[in-house]
C-alpha cells in the first residue's frame, strides 16, 4: 500500500482509534466494534510489549478491512519492528529524526507529536506526513487547529486528546485532518464501541456535507 493511499484512507475516515490492549481477544472486540461503526483506522500503542504481535495478528485477520498502525514509537528500532509486523503508519508523542528517515525510506507515513509551530514545521520539512498536536490538543481544544492553520493552512494535523461526542463537531469544523480517539473506541462492550464509532462517523459525514 503506497504512502499516499494510506494517508488518503486516514483522511477519509478522519477518526482513529488509539488502542492499548493486553490480549488479542480484546483487540478483536475493539476492531469489530470500530468496523461496525465505520471506523477502520487503529493505532496500536507500543506502551505495551505485545503491540507488534497485536498488529501482526490484526493484519492477518482483517487484511484490507483495517488500516493498522503503531503508536508511541520513540525510536527507529521500534519503528522498524512495527513496520515488519505490518504497521501501515507510525505515530509518536515526539519528533525523532531517525524515525522520520526510516519511515520515509519505506514509504510509511510518520506522524510525530509536536507542541510548537517550530517543531511542526521542522517535522514536516523533514518528511513527516502529518503532525500530531500533542499534548496540546487536550489543553487548548478545537480552537488550537484553527490557530495553527491560520499561518499554515496546508499543514496536516491530527489531534490527540480532548475530543468527545459533545465537541466532535467543533473539532471537525476547526479543519483537523484526523481525530485520535481513546476511551470512546476502546472501553466498554463491542456494542458500545460500535455506537460511539457510528456517532463519530456521522459527525464526519455531517461536517463534509456542510462544507460541500
Amino acid at each position: 500500500m503506497l504512502r499516499t493511499s494510506i494517508l488518503n484512507r486516514i483522511e477519509e475516515t478522519s477518526i482513529m482509534a488509539i488502542v492499548r490492549v493486553h490480549t488479542m481477544k480484546r483487540a478483536v472486540e475493539i476492531a469489530d466494534g470500530c468496523l461496525a461503526g465505520g471506523v477502520d483506522c487503529l493505532e496500536i500503542s507500543y506502551t505495551l510489549p505485545n503491540a507488534g504481535e497485536i498488529i501482526r495478528q490484526l493484519n492477518e485477520q482483517y487484511q484490507e478491512q483495517l488500516l493498522v498502525g503503531a503508536g508511541t514509537v520513540l525510536d527507529s528500532e521500534t519503528a522498524r519492528l512495527a513496520i515488519l509486523a505490518g504497521a501501515k503508519f507510525i505515530i509518536a508523542p515526539n519528533y525523532n529524526e531517525s524515525v522520520c528517515k526510516l519511515c520515509n525510506r519505506y514509504q510509511i507515513p510518520y506522524m510525530p507529536g509536536c507542541t510548537s509551530m517550530t517543531e511542526m514545521i521542522i517535522a514536516i520539512e523533514a518528511g513527516a506526513a502529518m503532525v500530531k498536536a500533542f499534548p496540546i490538543s487536550t489543553y487548548y481544544g478545537p480552537t488550537l487547529i484553527a490557530t495553527l492553520k491560520t499561518p499554515t493552512p496546508h499543514l496536516p494535523i491530527m489531534s490527540s486528546g480532548g475530543a468527545n461526542l459533545k465537541n466532535i463537531d467543533e473539532w471537525l469544523k476547526s479543519g483537523v485532518d484526523c481525530v485520535g480517539i481513546g476511551s470512546l473506541l476502546t472501553k466498554g462492550t463491542k456494542e458500545e464501541i460500535t455506537e460511539n464509532a457510528k456517532k463519530l462517523r456521522q459527525a464526519v459525514i455531517k461536517n463534509r456535507m456542510q462544507i460541500n
